[in-house]
């Protein structure tokens, strides 16, 4: 009897969390918090612990300005602190954050090589990347009890850092080969990655990814090995993986690429990422859970815990941080919510009367490159009010990639349909300059409208269904993003962007 009601009170409890979530990404008032902590694309999260602060940077990809800081003090709710990279050195994937001697550093793969980035404050101002001249990916730090720093990467080999952790100062040594996955098992590849390291107690824990990030539901996985060394050799652990996903029907998918850590308070954690079943172009959202450790060393998730359930957070502390996507343009610089697709160009915007102005450029969606931000419901709207200047076209559109993007636009008379990189004018002689334009995206079906006046609103014929624009489709690691277009010839005024959750 006993347990049939904590099973009722937990699901009741997951209900009303639910329920709340998709309005506010805040749990302040329960003792418990359901995963995701960071809903959206957010993936390959590396958590530095500094003091009772927490700070993630995830990869950034195409997305610049890139390497967002988020900061917490419950590990659950989170606002953007800076974004540590604008300079273009091309797509961004799986970063190290990091603090030693007082300094923070952000290790990161791009463009065949690793760079870093390094600060005296977590808030900046960040360095301009610095071309540590190695290859491989996923670079993870690692300091010895010595004092001696090392840069881990995904073919299981490390090399030697120098001690201002600014160059690498040795060879290449392959140390670790990984765990064994059964052949009979369903992944999209063995795909060794995104190495984590700390230590505790007599040995240094190292934590990796295998199964690949995508493909099928059951591949991607957590995997830990340790040793008394932090070059090895390593052992795995007897609780491999830590964590896979069961099969096609979880809530949660390609679950992967943990770090662990220690909490302000002693207690263990991993953070992860995951695709969330039927909603795979959102991308790979953030997911944390408790860790326990066995009486021989080696840690595991305790068998009361599922991560599509409710986990009881981080006791004793209370805070209530809100970050909304809504954006009046009354700030003189962008939001670190705003991501333009590829490099970031300050001269092409500026910030007048409670409005960012874009330059126009380019001849499509694909090349005009738009600036994004990433919703974080199922189902919301999302509108926008324009001025267009020139020959220029705007617009408000659902976004992958260059290779496939869908939305409304307007020039200065027409309202015009882009299905699929398909665009032609779709209500003609309505407008003059000036338009509120919407999206309405319920479940990944998009209804659009366009308004004169921004009360009445006029829904074109065209609709979308975005359910497949994913990495499993069009690959690149990206997610489904809200951008605002500006191409052609001219520029493009927006003002008044309001996003909002629909239940």
């Amino acid at each position: 009897m006993k347990k049939t009601f904590i099973t009722l009170f937990l699901s009741i409890a997951c209900l009303i969390l639910n329920a709340q979530y998709q309005t506010d990404t805040s749990f302040t008032n329960a003792e418990f918090f359901i995963n995701p902590v960071f809903s959206g694309d957010y993936p390959d999260p590396s958590l530095l612990v500094d003091g009772n602060d927490y700070y993630v940077v995830h990869s950034s990809f195409e997305y610049y300005p890139g390497l967002t800081i988020w900061h917490s003090k419950d590990l659950i709710n989170w606002t953007p602190v800076t974004s540590a990279l604008t300079k273009y050195v091309g797509s961004v994937w799986a970063p190290d954050l990091v603090k030693y001697n007082n300094k923070y550093y952000i290790y990161f793969p791009a463009n065949n090589t690793n760079y870093v980035v390094v600060s005296d404050s977590i808030g900046g101002p960040w360095s301009d990347p610095i071309d540590l001249k190695v290859g491989n990916i996923d670079p993870g730090h690692l300091v010895d009890k010595e004092g001696n720093r090392y840069l881990y990467f995904s073919s299981g080999g490390y090399v030697p850092l120098s001690e201002d952790g600014l160059s690498v100062v040795g060879e290449l040594n392959h140390t670790y080969d990984g765990w064994p996955i059964p052949r009979d098992w369903t992944i999209e590849c063995f795909c060794l990655e995104g190495p984590k390291l700390f230590k505790r107690g007599d040995y240094y824990y190292l934590t990796v990814a295998e199964g690949g990030t995508a493909g099928p539901a059951t591949g991607h996985m957590v995997i830990s090995a340790r040793s008394k060394s932090p070059l090895g050799p390593w052992v795995n652990s007897p609780y491999n993986p830590i964590i896979r996903a069961k099969d096609n029907s979880d809530k949660w998918l390609s679950v992967g690429h943990g770090t662990v850590f220690k909490d302000a308070i002693g207690e263990w954690w991993m953070i992860f990422h995951g695709y969330e079943n039927g909603h795979y172009n959102i991308g790979r959202q953030t997911l944390l859970t408790p860790i326990e450790w066995t009486n021989n060393g080696w840690y595991k998730i305790p068998e009361n815990i599922k991560i599509d359930e409710p986990i009881i957070k981080l006791a004793g502390i209370d805070t209530h941080e809100v970050f909304s996507l809504d954006d009046n343009f009354k700030c003189k610089t962008l939001k670190p919510n705003w991501k333009f697709f590829g490099e970031y160009d300050t001269s092409r915007f500026h910030f007048v009367d409670n409005s960012i102005v874009i330059n126009a450029t380019g001849n499509s969606v694909a090349e005009c490159s738009p600036l994004l931000c990433m919703p974080s419901n199922h189902s919301y709207s999302a509108q926008v009010e324009l001025d267009i200047e020139g020959d220029a076209i705007g617009g408000l559109v659902l976004f992958y990639s260059h290779k496939i993007y869908s939305g409304i636009l307007a020039d200065n008379k027409n309202i015009l349909a882009n299905l699929r990189g398909w665009q032609f004018p779709t209500e003609k002689n309505v407008i003059n300059n000036h338009v509120y334009l919407r999206l309405k995206n319920i479940n990944n079906t998009v209804d659009m409208y366009y308004s004169i006046d921004g009360e009445n609103w006029i829904k074109i014929e065209n609709s979308l269904e975005v359910s497949s624009y994913h990495h499993n489709v069009l690959s690149d690691f990206l997610s489904l993003r809200i951008g605002l277009v500006s191409m052609g010839d001219g520029k493009v005024r927006f003002k008044n962007f309001k996003y909002a959750p629909i239940k």
